[in-house]
């Protein structure tokens, strides 16, 4: 499933109430193909952690326009379902990511291109990050 009008729907005929009342909640599922315009998209929200992020997003619970109370977690949860059948971990989205030297910090990176006379850091005098500098201009 693709949509998250249809996962909407399903939710109004699950939970009762109208596919307005669901559909803020399956486009913030969605919400990352517009930066991934793929199915690893999903890696991103599809998963226990994006679920728990859309509680932190929406509250616990929405209540619907038949005055129902409907928890975010079962909403979230179907649409995970619907999509992957299945509700991996964050840790099992990621579990063949592969380490990149970005991932370690601007200290690894700042370390790392003064290792390799790459640049030098010039104290911005005020208390703030430091900078990294081309070495030529030092």
């Amino acid at each position: 499933m693709s949509n998250p009008l249809v996962h909407a729907e399903r939710a109004a005929q699950k939970w009762g109430g109208s596919p307005e009342d669901y559909l803020p909640v399956h486009q913030f599922f969605d919400s990352t193909k517009a930066h991934v315009p793929d199915n690893r998209h999903r890696l991103i929200l599809h998963n226990s952690f994006g679920i728990a992020v859309a509680e932190q997003v929406f509250g616990l619970a929405i209540t619907n326009s038949d005055g129902r109370r409907v928890f975010v977690r079962e909403i979230g949860q179907q649409h995970v379902l619907e999509d992957l059948g299945a509700i991996p971990t964050l840790g099992d989205c990621l579990r063949d990511v592969r380490v990149q030297p970005w991932m370690a910090g601007a200290h690894k990176l700042i370390s790392d291109a003064l290792a390799n006379g790459r640049g030098a850091v010039v104290p911005l005098g005020d208390d703030s990050l430091d900078q990294l500098v081309d070495a030529s201009t030092v």
